[in-house]
């Protein structure tokens, strides 16, 4: 995944080299040397921490835990990005996801860089003591490259507010007399948190899509019903009809965009499937998400896998495999699970004619190719998810000012500076013949290389 989006932004340099519009200072040799140094920067972090915390467990046992903590690109202010906890987490992956965020912070001018966490670890095999060493662990052994003004982490999969919470106290206790609010985003509201910010990335996850196909395509119908764009064409096919959706992953974005999707009047939504890490759920007539969401909290964040559990949660629902979810029958799917869920394999599988990318990297390069020139509508990640960095960046604000945001205008401000975005990406995207990702990739490159250019970094 890393060498897709190294590649995704190495063409995104090169379309911009060619525009002499841009950075028009930089003329001839200084210009390709310029471009060079870009490609450098961006395609390789400013630096990588590994570490092996020493956890005792409650059998006496002692463990060492592989964990990371990637600094890509500080150039539009402190590190930012989640910590996953997760047994398949490895270094190429965290650099790819540090990579992400330099991308999407820049996409949305958020002013922070792109930072990321891992360890490896399924947190469901450590008791909730376990992980509190855990958690306290990592601080200790990172707390050097870590704070509200250098390095700024929050939830990622596997992770949540409790979490949070217990780092922001070990790092209050090393750095005693230090500001540490801000030191960690994705806190409870008790302990300096945001409100809102535990829905914030499945709210936007769902707004991008419910955006484009509402508010969008009607308000440029004239326009985009007389375009000969194959995205363009798409849109239009699906925009004012009912629409089937499901839904990839069932943890803290997937269920929120499930919510939002089912709860939508503005758009004729019926969620007819959910997955998570062991089944997929379908029922033609639509599920009841609510009542899905009220029994996964109650077990585990897990979906129900029997008749039985079915019963239990008063869902009506056939069980089917969780891979079956990819290819359905369906119109809108979102992918809110982990990387490179649509690939060489399952490509000429897929059948939505719409994806929405709630999870990071879930579409490898070769799925993307082959789907976006089907005319296959793909919302990418840096785009769709950038919903909780939006919040935590909100939240690091209230920390620092001491002074909190209600509710409502949280979601003000999320949704007012997606919309921002998507109003500048969507007339360009619907014009040429460029996918949305590539797009994205451009806008955010342009951002990024302007400030870099102007701190004197390219020579």
């Amino acid at each position: 995944m890393e060498e897709q989006t190294i590649s995704i932004v190495k063409q995104s340099l090169n379309a911009l080299l060619e525009n002499e519009t841009f950075l028009p200072d930089l003329q001839g040799e200084m210009r390709t040397k310029a471009f060079t140094s870009l490609n450098a920067i961006l395609s390789t972090p400013n630096q990588i921490h590994k570490s092996f915390l020493r956890v005792p467990l409650e059998s006496g046992e002692v463990v060492r835990i592989p964990s990371y903590r990637v600094h890509h690109n500080d150039a539009l202010g402190p590190y930012k990005g989640g910590i996953r906890f997760h047994e398949s987490v490895n270094e190429e992956e965290v650099i790819n996801l540090a990579f992400l965020m330099t991308l999407k912070n820049a996409l949305h001018n958020v002013p922070f860089g792109g930072g990321k966490g891992g360890i490896v670890i399924n947190p469901k095999n450590f008791t909730d003591k376990e992980l509190h060493r855990i958690c306290i662990k990592y601080v200790r052994y990172f707390n050097d490259v870590l704070g509200p003004d250098r390095d700024i982490p929050a939830p990622d999969v596997g992770s949540g507010e409790r979490e949070m919470d217990w780092m922001m106290a070990e790092y209050k206790k090393i750095n005693q007399g230090q500001p540490y609010l801000g030191s960690f985003t994705g806190k409870s509201v008790a302990n300096g948190g945001s409100l809102g910010r535990r829905e914030a990335t499945g709210k936007g996850v769902y707004f991008t899509f419910r955006y484009m196909l509402g508010n969008y395509a009607k308000e440029h119908e004239q326009t985009l019903t007389g375009s000969d764009n194959p995205y363009a064409k798409t849109l239009m096919e699906y925009a004012n009809r009912p629409l089937r959706v499901a839904v990839q992953g069932f943890g803290n974005v997937g269920s929120v965009t499930a919510l939002e999707a089912a709860n939508c009047s503005y758009l004729q939504n019926k969620v007819v499937a959910v997955s998570d890490r062991n089944v997929t759920l379908f029922h033609e007539e639509g599920l009841d998400i609510q009542a899905l969401v009220q029994f996964s909290a109650g077990n585990k964040g897990d979906l129900p896998t029997s008749e039985e559990q079915l019963k239990e949660a008063g869902v009506k629902a056939s069980i089917r495999s969780r891979e079956e979810i990819l290819t359905m029958d369906v119109d809108v799917l979102f992918l809110a699970a982990l990387e490179n869920q649509l690939n060489a394999t399952n490509k000429a599988e897929i059948k939505a004619r719409i994806i929405v990318e709630g999870a990071n990297a879930p579409t490898t390069r070769e799925a993307d190719d082959y789907l976006s020139q089907k005319g296959v509508i793909i919302i990418p990640d840096i785009l769709a998810n950038a919903g909780g960095v939006i919040v935590s960046y909100l939240e690091w604000l209230q920390g620092r000012e001491t002074q909190f945001y209600s509710v409502e205008e949280v979601y003000n401000q999320l949704l007012d500076k997606m919309k921002h975005t998507m109003d500048t990406l969507l007339p360009l995207y619907f014009s040429d013949p460029l996918p949305l990702r590539q797009n994205c990739y451009i806008h955010a490159v342009i951002r990024l290389s302007t400030v870099l250019y102007r701190q004197g970094k390219l020579y």
